[in-house]
């Protein structure tokens, strides 16, 4: 059974910085692509980055790009994501987890190989 634990959530100042990790366990870590997304009650999770299997490629949404850096340590079997400039907007849930695959643009399918972890919550306000 393949587990997901999310940390590194917190609250910050708009133009902060903010750290994420997931830790995944039960899961041939290296062979998956992984992506984070966020959810924000009411609303549909959204992506906010993803790394592939070989770790060299990343792909973000307009909205992260240039903020938020996704990275992957496959001895720990952790992915990261590195939150700059934070935005008020950036206020949600955080998620990570496998895609069912990518299309262009290494845009994450719908859906998600994993069970769901229990998130991290991020709050960025003055």
């Amino acid at each position: 059974q393949v587990q997901l634990v999310e940390s590194g959530g917190g609250s910050a100042q708009p133009g902060g910085s903010l750290s994420l990790s997931c830790e995944v366990s039960g899961a041939r870590f290296s062979g998956y692509a992984v992506a984070w997304y966020r959810q924000i009650p009411g609303k549909e999770r959204e992506w906010v980055a993803i790394i592939v299997a070989n770790g060299g490629t990343t792909a973000y949404p307009d909205s992260t790009k240039g903020r938020f850096t996704i990275s992957r340590d496959a001895q720990k079997n952790v992915v990261y994501l590195q939150m700059n400039s934070l935005k008020p907007e950036d206020t949600a849930a955080y998620y990570c987890n496998a895609p069912p695959g990518y299309g262009r643009g290494f845009v994450p399918v719908t859906g998600a190989l994993w069970p769901w972890g229990q998130g991290t919550q991020v709050t960025v306000s003055s």
